[in-house]
């Protein structure tokens, strides 16, 4: 076999290894190397490439982990095949699929260098990275061998139960240590509830419009959904307590900040749904309070003015944190807690991992998370501004301006149809949240909701997609 490569000069280890690596990769995309053919011997190719031995050992060690080449005992290093392996963010997200629950989610998930006005988390670079860099350095250097290997507690770390603990004391919500339970996120929670809660076919109540996900997970649960439609003060009370005649086990919304219409609920609604639901056994709340941290000052809360009788509280660090470091919480009655424990333990052996609740504990005592809420909450006020001024000017008017958060449920000029705008959008390198993705009466066709951190930017590419709906919509 002739040589792979030149020399390589490089300052460190690590770029020598790279250089070796992408030596070979480059020659395999030749076709130079062929399926099947043996690589030089780590001595040869060494030499060659005017590197260490150990340096190409690392080289070779990697490129057979990423698949690119295998090993034969006793033999050398052969090319598994010469050609690249097709990547999924080379695939182009799939316009063709049905606009459901999951559509927006793997749109978001799965498209790289997209604008995403439909996606339901922040940019990166508003997220506080510098503290989560600081408290993964602390950790690694001071961490125990026992965080860095074993399993969790069953409940979680008692350090962050303690942290939350005093911080809903604050909100006026009681509740020890033994009454939170740490999960993987808040989504797993509410997955816990409903496994511990709901049999196949039982109803629960959700708001209209509703967190698209709620959707998704109580179809996985098989529950027969009913939607209460929701109004700028929250729930409808009248078709809340008509909708308790079916007797459902679990009623599951937002009270800060609803998602995805930004609304607040009114002391008033609160006192009257409590009142509705106390008259119904069997019955529980499930309150996800996961952008409270958004509020400038709090609403109220179910769970506190229920004191935990039939109101279950959760939440996580995803929307104000990171979405990678997941962790999330149960709020409730001990012997929920304690049953939602056994079940986390059967089906998936623990709650978050103790390196990510740590990490999680770090950062919210370290003084830092605070003053980044601050910083956060006034940049999204700002943000809020712009995006309602921008959208206003292509006929997009908000149903209301939120008190905080990042939401804008928006109607569409012209009676336009959301689902059309998300795919004609998607062809512009846009994803969209189209409203009926929140609806379970489908009753939103003309709703959409906008992410206003990721607005910026896309203002003109919306214009040539509603331009291209509203085109596509009059030839059918």
């Amino acid at each position: 076999m002739g040589t792979v490569g030149a020399s390589v000069t490089a300052p460190d280890t690590g770029t020598r290894t790279e250089a070796v690596m992408e030596a070979i990769r480059a020659r395999i995309a030749r076709r130079g190397l062929a399926h099947g053919e043996k690589l030089p011997s780590i001595r040869a190719f060494a030499a060659t490439m005017g590197v260490s031995p150990s340096t190409v050992v690392d080289a070779y060690d990697r490129l057979v982990a990423e698949g690119v080449i295998r090993a034969r005992r006793g033999s050398g290093f052969y090319v598994v095949d010469a050609r690249p392996p097709l990547l999924l963010e080379d695939a182009p997200p799939r316009a063709d699929r049905a606009i459901d629950p999951f559509w927006v989610s793997r749109q978001s998930l799965d498209a790289r260098d997209m604008a995403k006005p439909g996606c339901g988390w922040l940019p990166a670079d508003w997220l506080p990275n510098a503290a989560l860099r600081r408290a993964l350095r602390t950790l690694a250097r001071s961490a125990e061998d026992a965080l860095l290997a074993d399993y969790g507690r069953s409940h979680g770390s008692l350090a962050l139960r303690r942290l939350l603990a005093r911080q809903l004391a604050e909100e006026g919500l009681d509740a020890g240590a033994d009454r939170i339970l740490l999960t993987g996120s808040g989504t797993q929670a509410i997955d816990l509830i409903c496994r511990l809660f709901l049999r196949p076919g039982d109803t629960v109540l959700v708001d209209d419009p509703c967190y698209f996900n709620f959707r998704a997970l109580l179809a996985a649960h098989r529950a027969t959904v009913i939607g209460v439609p929701y109004t700028a003060d929250g729930p409808d009370i009248e078709r809340f307590t008509a909708a308790l005649a079916h007797r459902p086990r679990l009623y599951i919304t937002n009270s800060a900040l609803h998602n995805p219409t930004g609304a607040t609920l009114s002391m008033q609604t609160a006192h009257r749904l409590l009142m509705a639901a106390a008259a119904h056994d069997d019955f529980t709340i499930v309150e996800d309070d996961i952008f409270a941290a958004f509020e400038p000052e709090p609403s109220p809360r179910l769970a506190a003015l229920d004191g935990l009788a039939r109101v279950i509280r959760i939440g996580s660090f995803s929307k104000t944190l990171s979405a990678s470091v997941r962790c999330g919480y149960v709020v409730a009655r001990a012997e929920w807690i304690d049953a939602l424990a056994d079940l986390q333990i059967a089906t998936n052996f623990g709650g978050p991992s103790p390196l990510a609740a740590e990490l999680v504990a770090a950062i919210l005592t370290d003084g830092s998370y605070a003053r980044h809420l601050d910083g956060l909450r006034r940049r999204l006020v700002k943000a809020r501004r712009e995006a309602a001024a921008g959208l206003e000017t292509l006929g997009i008017r908000p149903w209301l301006m939120p008190r905080g958060g990042f939401y804008l449920w928006c109607r569409l000029p012209e009676g336009r149809d959301a689902a059309a705008l998300a795919r004609a959008a998607l062809k512009e390198n846009v994803i969209l949240a189209p409203g009926n993705v929140f609806s379970v009466s489908q009753s939103a066709a003309h709703d959409m909701r906008f992410n206003v951190a990721h607005v910026g930017g896309t203002l003109p590419t919306l214009r040539r997609a509603l331009d291209s709906a509203g085109a596509d919509e009059a030839l059918s």
